[in-house]
């Protein structure tokens, strides 16, 4: 894949440079551990027992024939999480309630998705413990499917959850109000500004639509596992992978009901993870068991269990309308957004309802966006949650009313491109970031300006906003006698973040990325860290970093002091060089003053948590070509770039990486991934072989194009770049398969079935 970068400043020593990744060794030689390559001694296996019911109430559980069972040393169900009994269930406060992920960890009195997980069982083997889910005599009540959004907003819809009523929000700021109606919808949440309804009576031109997304998987290569063993003192260990291991640790803390001293949580590498693995399915399982059979228990999921059992990114349906004066200023925008949430309260709607309209600058705007559950599995974060489908909808509307108004689509959108101080659909003002400048950028990039040159044929752009925030990570450096540095941190790596944190270290210490040797510490061995997600990796924890390096600067300026005789304050550093103000002569680099620790007090190691600045918005845009056979609804991708604002390019490679790696994720959503579900709720191609991820084959060279417009939170400028290139790829391609076709696409995947049934009801009108 070829990319292009517009360069750094050239103001740093070690930023903006491609140094070799920390982790590449242990990786490429499959030296790095895993979870499922974990071991210990006198290890059992685990097993869960699925539900074959997409909604039934469960009248009992009988374990007694498999704990009967030789080789079964342990059966775990619901009753077995302290939370169940201690805390009734509270569906106002979902993010992190830890009673209502135990309901889905391990389904007390519903089951509410083919797979939710009914019971577990250690054994000696894994083959004993399925023969002993086999065991296990579950009596259910069948009940109705509410398979989607549709079913589940109609009025005679049967209820998931009979004691949750719907929260109502007014906007942002205001309070929430419980209406007291009972049925399918947890949430509803308004953000608006100004007067929409005069907006729409001062445009020219008025465009509305309707949008759908499917039920999508994030693609992880590797599946779900745990391990846990309990020590004599109580204590229980959990070795996992995972994207945050201070989230596991009070997640089973709290299921299990013990203080989060007496639990460690060990990340192992992880095998991708994409937002899915921000959450825990089976380490409060995995202690249980062992608690009970007095012997560590790892259960690692199957592929078909993965994609039963673990969380999509929520299917959407979107109308969004639009008004607009003749010159092509926006007048007003208004978005109603229904999100599925899965079996429990949480899809990612706030997200998707800030992204809608955030690129533009506009005076009226009207979101109001719905979390409704339905039976399938519990909706979790997919890199930019919710986000791809509010881009998908705003994106395709915002191309049509071009064509409508007669104006370039790239022009329309800059013609209306917020700046700083403008508000978000939220109320919020903008704060620093290129808007204008990435889409200049696209403008003038030599893939726009190509005509095209065949028939069929396509082009599609789109662009995206995501506001960030961010949370606190810690940071601790040991500094070694050769002039290296160990610098441990609480953030699993998913993308190169290791690397591009002990970068940030090294620029502040004067060394080279090399002398840092960056670890992931476990939640005993480093300050509280929040997940690895939400693009805040980078910037928090480097800022975590940066602190503490700097505190590592301070301790050592007063060695130098004590070896030349003077105050701490007559010692400066600067280019990598501890200085003497009274005496330039006296002089020591980083690596020759830290030789000379141990003879002026011993070793220096300082720790630093820092709380987050704020990431900052992210931007990103896209341009791509594509070729429709008319007769197959084939597609082919012939040219493909992607924009993206990092702020500043810490390590290019990554950031090209992520780049081109979450715009092939955004190929696969848009073109062909979905669940295929049966009318009863059993998913149909629960297998990487039925569920259709692109491939080399399917996937054109893709052009990387960074922006920096450097970020005023951060000391170095950078900003997060996980996720904002997922969120364009869906409206981009639809955009450009409609022009390729004549026939505009509403509707997700883009699969030749779906494009032949569009153009065939576009020729029978």
């Amino acid at each position: 894949m070829t990319t292009t970068a517009q360069p750094s400043s050239g103001e740093y020593r070690v930023l903006g440079t491609r140094p070799m990744r920390h982790d590449a060794y242990d990786k490429v030689t499959g030296a790095a551990r895993f979870g499922a390559d974990l071991n210990l001694p006198g290890m059992l296996h685990g097993k869960v027992l699925r539900s074959p019911h997409s909604h039934a109430r469960i009248r009992s559980i009988d374990t007694a024939k498999a704990e009967a069972m030789p080789g079964v040393l342990a059966v775990a169900t619901s009753e077995d999480f302290p939370v169940i009994k201690a805390r009734p269930l509270d569906y106002e406060n979902f993010q992190g309630n830890p009673r209502l992920i135990a309901e889905n960890i391990l389904a007390n009195h519903k089951v509410l998705y083919k797979g939710h997980a009914v019971a577990a069982v250690a054994a000696v083997n894994p083959h004993v413990a399925e023969q002993a889910l086999e065991l296990i005599e579950v009596d259910y009540e069948v009940l109705p499917t509410v398979l989607g959004w549709r079913e589940a907003m109609a009025d005679d819809a049967a209820v998931l959850h009979e004691d949750m009523t719907t929260r109502f929000r007014e906007d942002r700021a205001g309070p929430g109000q419980d209406t007291g109606q009972r049925g399918n919808i947890a949430g509803h949440l308004q953000h608006r500004l100004g007067d929409v309804e005069k907006g729409f009576r001062d445009a020219d031109v008025i465009f509305e639509n309707e949008y759908e997304t499917q039920t999508v998987h994030q693609g992880y290569i590797e599946p779900h596992v745990s391990t846990a063993s309990w020590s004599t003192d109580g204590r229980v260990t959990i070795w996992t992978s995972t994207q945050g291991a201070f989230g596991v640790r009070a997640t089973t803390c709290g299921i299990l009901q013990i203080p989060e001293s007496m639990c460690k949580v060990v990340p192992m590498e992880i095998g991708g993870g994409f937002g899915a693995k921000g959450v825990t399915y089976l380490a409060p399982v995995t202690a249980v068991l062992a608690q009970k059979a007095g012997r560590p228990v790892k259960i690692a999921m199957s592929r078909k269990e993965v994609f039963e059992g673990s969380g999509p990114a929520s299917a959407t349906f979107i109308r969004v309308k639009l008004g607009a004066k003749n010159d092509g200023t926006l007048t007003a925008a208004e978005a109603y957004m229904v999100y599925e949430a899965g079996a429990f309260p949480g899809s990612p709607v706030g997200g998707g309802a800030v992204t809608t309209f955030g690129s533009y600058k506009c005076e009226n705007m009207l979101v109001n966006g719905y979390d409704v559950v339905c039976n399938k599995q519990k909706a979790q974060a997919y890199r930019a949650p919710g986000q791809p489908q509010a881009a998908f909808a705003v994106e395709s509307a915002m191309d049509e009313l071009a064509g409508k108004l007669e104006i370039d689509p790239v022009d329309l959108r800059l013609k209306n491109a917020v700046e700083v101080g403008d508000r978000m659909p939220n109320g919020v003002p903008h704060a620093v970031f290129g808007c204008v400048e990435l889409e200049e950028a696209m403008k003038n990039h030599p893939h726009y300006t190509t005509p095209l040159t065949g028939p069929n044929q396509g082009r599609g752009v789109a662009v995206s906003f995501r506001a960030q925030g961010g949370q606190t990570s810690s940071a601790t450096i040991n500094v070694n006698g050769n002039g290296t540095i160990n610098l441990i941190t609480g953030s699993v790596d998913i993308g190169g973040t290791r690397t591009a944190v002990a970068m940030q270290a090294a620029e502040i210490l004067g060394i080279d990325s090399e002398d840092v040797n960056p670890s992931v510490g476990d939640t005993d061995a480093v300050g509280y860290t929040a997940n690895t997600g939400g693009s805040r990796t980078a910037f928090d924890t480097g800022l975590a970093a940066i602190a503490a390096a700097e505190e590592v600067i301070e301790r050592m300026k007063g060695r130098a002091a004590l070896l030349w005789e003077v105050q701490d304050e007559d010692v400066e550093f600067e280019n990598g060089s501890f200085v003497c103000t009274k005496n330039e002569d006296d002089r020591f680099t980083f690596k020759e003053l830290a030789a000379r620790l141990m003879r002026t007090g011993g070793p220096v190691t300082c720790s630093a948590s820092a709380p987050s600045t704020g990431v900052g918005p992210i931007f990103g845009g896209n341009i791509v070509d594509v070729e429709v056979d008319p007769d197959t609804g084939k597609v082919q991708i012939l040219r493909y770039t992607a924009f993206l604002d990092a702020g500043l390019a810490v390590h290019p490679d990554f950031v090209e990486g992520q780049i081109q790696g979450a715009t092939v994720q955004g190929i696969g959503w848009a073109m062909n991934e979905e669940y295929f579900y049966q009318p009863d709720g059993t998913m149909a191609n629960s297998s990487f072989l039925d569920y259709r991820m692109p491939t080399a084959l399917d996937l054109p060279m893709i052009e990387a194009v960074i922006i920096e417009v450097p970020n005023p939170r951060h000391p170095f400028g950078l900003r997060g770049v996980g996720e904002g290139p997922i969120i364009p790829p869906l409206a981009a391609l639809a955009n450009a398969v409609s022009h390729a076709t004549g026939v505009r696409m509403t509707k997700l995947p883009l699969s030749p079935t779906n494009i032949m049934e569009a153009i065939e009801e576009a020729r029978g009108q």
